[in-house]
């Protein structure tokens, strides 16, 4: 099994750097001498304690072993041609961002509105957990939440706490479009 993350290559180039030998930082960090050269050939992963000891033998911030793992995080995009879109009460929902996996804690879902005059979206008896942005790219429309109103514009934006009723109504003669996003997501694209 191929390791997942290589440290060896930047330990051995620090080591080097310095002018110490492997005999020295396994003494100081208490473990083998061969036990360092097999980290440094990335042919084993050492324990967090081992590494730590290395690191500290060395006089390396940990922040330089692990940098490389922060900068390859997972990145989502989800092309124009593979949208999926859904109409609920003549409300059109294309998918501007896939469906996060379970485990995702700050998850969110976006979507691009397209509201018909006199059409709406939302619940007049009941909100959801959570937090919705919208950004109003065409047209006009009110926010009915809870028992206050309020008119928007193109280009205005508003955000609330879902878990209050809430509604959004096209009150224009064009269609409404806006991108429209909510954490937690609720799933409206689920994961195929």
């Amino acid at each position: 099994m191929a390791l997942q993350h290589k440290f060896g290559d930047k330990l051995r180039r620090v080591r080097e750097r310095k002018g110490i030998t492997l005999k020295a930082v396994a003494r100081s960090a208490q473990v083998s001498e061969s036990l360092v050269s097999q980290i440094e050939c990335n042919k084993v992963s050492p324990s967090i304690d081992t590494l730590m000891a290395i690191a500290d033998v060395l006089d390396l911030d940990p922040e330089y072993l692990f940098r490389d793992f922060k900068k390859n995080k997972k990145v989502e995009i989800l092309r124009r041609a593979e949208r999926e879109s859904v109409v609920q009460a003549e409300v059109t929902y294309q998918q501007l961002s896939r469906s996060p996996e379970p485990t995702d804690k700050f998850a969110v879902e976006a979507f691009l509105l397209e509201i018909p005059p006199g059409a709406e979206k939302g619940d007049r008896e009941y909100g959801h957990p959570g937090k919705e942005l919208g950004i109003l790219l065409e047209g006009q429309g009110e926010l009915v939440y809870g028992t206050q109103t309020f008119d928007l514009d193109t280009g205005d934006s508003v955000s609330f706490q879902s878990d209050i009723p809430h509604i959004l109504r096209n009150t224009g003669r064009k269609m409404l479009r806006a991108i429209w996003i909510i954490t937690p997501p609720r799933m409206l694209f689920a994961r195929r």
